[in-house]
């Protein structure tokens, strides 16, 4: 039922904004009593953050199969950027949000009250950034995700490129810090072999 009832929150969502959405068109979208959305999630904005949180696991999901399948990071990030850029453009919640004037209200989720997200993807981001990069010290990767995930979100909220284009972009602005973290991880590596 909890799925349910996100499913009909995200559809609303995407047409009505947070302004338009009310629990009794929750409830009945997904077939159930306005006290059952209440009892399962309290209030609209607890269950804007439900569907805001579904949302974002949605994306990460996505977002770790390609991190994990990469042969290297650079490659990992690229293949990350892209996958988000396409998904965000193809979810109807996300698409509203970046250019429907009903979604206008939902912006926030991912500007300026959109520290959710960056936390939750920054922290998946340098996690697999480790696994890919063994010796990547936890403040390196850090920076690394942080700047990924802003850089995309840019992209996202102004969409002045390609998914493709945007990910090279970001890629090309990344390298170079990429490069001289990996040396250091070699010359550590190096020095342990001596």
């Amino acid at each position: 039922m909890r799925e349910a009832l996100l499913d009909a929150a995200a559809n609303l969502l995407a047409t009505h904004g947070y302004a338009g959405l009310r629990m009794a068109d929750v409830a009945a979208a997904a077939g159930v009593s306005r006290q059952t959305v209440y009892n399962e999630f309290g209030t609209k904005t607890d269950l804007v953050q439900a569907v805001t949180l579904r949302t974002t696991s949605e994306f990460l999901d996505g977002i770790h199969r390609r991190l994990e399948s990469a042969g290297d990071l650079l490659t990992g990030i690229r293949a990350a950027v892209i996958y988000t850029i396409r998904h965000a453009r193809e979810n109807t919640l996300v698409a509203s949000a970046l250019g429907t004037q009903a979604g206008e209200d939902l912006l926030p989720l991912l500007t300026t009250r959109g520290e959710p997200v960056l936390t939750a993807a920054t922290s998946l981001a340098a996690m697999h950034y480790r696994e890919l990069v063994p010796g990547l010290d936890a403040d390196a990767a850090a920076l690394l995700s942080e700047t990924v995930v802003r850089l995309a979100l840019s992209h996202l909220v102004l969409q002045t490129h390609t998914a493709a284009e945007a990910a090279d972009m970001i890629c090309a602005a990344v390298a170079p810090f990429l490069a001289h973290h990996l040396s250091k991880v070699e010359n550590a590596v190096q020095q342990e072999d001596k």
